[in-house]
């Protein structure tokens, strides 16, 4: 008797419509994330299966080619890739202080960490676009190298010309963030989504950085 008095009481109907509106329905958030962050972490997880076969891929590639080329100088091809990855790892710190300076409503500052954010990425292109440069010079094409195997051109240039592509992608998605937060047309979990994205981005290379160039220098 006792059960049935307290579920017919006005707070028990209360509590009972609440937990129809937490539930996934249309009104309430599934796992407790907003589906911004959500549709980004898929596309994360899914970017990263991709770039995890390329790499696998070039492995393979390289660990079964007899004659592969060792075509990278400490000087320029090494100093050029760590100064690069330098300016992608500040450019994570920025986009860090963007984050939080976002979630305390700080617009006009979060705007230009973002835009510092941009110019590391921008320097970063930049500094691989001459890296190709200086390849291309020496010969190297998408299926032709001067040193050995044919397949290094392929393997370099797809997985690190995708890999600037992403860098690209985000330096335009990133602006648009800055601009339109500055504007008051976005919220501070659209920063911290595109944070998301940079963050996958800064971590990819740190992959191919060792992988393709640490592991090819040419040591004479």
């Amino acid at each position: 008797m006792a059960t049935h008095e307290l579920t017919g009481t006005p707070g028990a109907a209360l509590d009972a419509a609440v937990a129809r509106e937490s539930a996934w329905s249309g009104g309430g958030s599934p796992y407790a994330i907003g589906s911004k962050k959500l549709g980004m972490w898929l596309f994360i997880i899914s970017d990263a299966i991709t770039f995890s076969a390329l790499l696998i891929a070039y492995s393979y590639v390289r660990v079964a080619s007899n004659d592969w080329p060792m075509p990278f100088h400490f000087w320029p091809s090494i100093i050029k890739t760590t100064v690069m990855t330098f300016v992608l790892l500040t450019s994570s710190v920025t986009m860090v202080m963007a984050v939080h300076a976002g979630k305390l409503e700080r617009r006009a500052t979060a705007a230009k960490w973002i835009a510092a954010t941009m110019l590391g990425g921008l320097t970063f292109i930049v500094l691989h676009a001459l890296e190709w440069r200086d390849l291309i010079h020496e010969g190297v094409r998408l299926f032709q190298s001067p040193w050995g195997t044919p397949l290094f051109g392929a393997a370099f240039f797809t997985l690190t010309g995708l890999h600037m592509t992403h860098v690209a992608i985000g330096v335009v998605y990133l602006g648009t963030v800055a601009t339109l937060f500055a504007r008051g047309r976005l919220s501070s979990e659209d920063v911290e989504v595109s944070g998301l994205y940079w963050h996958f981005v800064d971590l990819v290379w740190m992959f191919i950085f060792p992988l393709v160039y640490l592991l090819s220098v040419r040591m004479s």
